[in-house]
């Protein structure tokens, strides 16, 4: 599923359009966002306690042959 995302200040002007232009396609889903602020809270309460770390494998010691 592709969903088309219209900002809701948008909505008026572009939903019913792109509804129509996606209407042949049944894997295309056009919604309006109407999130009104960040999710994300900022501060000691959210996300708990993060680390940034390494997530790479550690590198084999030793070399390559030679070719």
């Amino acid at each position: 599923m592709i969903y088309c995302v219209v900002p809701q200040e948008l909505a008026h002007e572009l939903f019913d359009k792109l509804v129509d232009y996606y209407a042949d396609d049944p894997n295309v889903q056009v919604i309006v966002d109407r999130r009104k602020g960040e999710r994300r809270r900022r501060g000691p309460s959210g996300g708990g306690d993060r680390r940034t770390r390494d997530r790479r494998r550690a590198r084999v010691p030793g070399e390559f042959p030679p070719v």
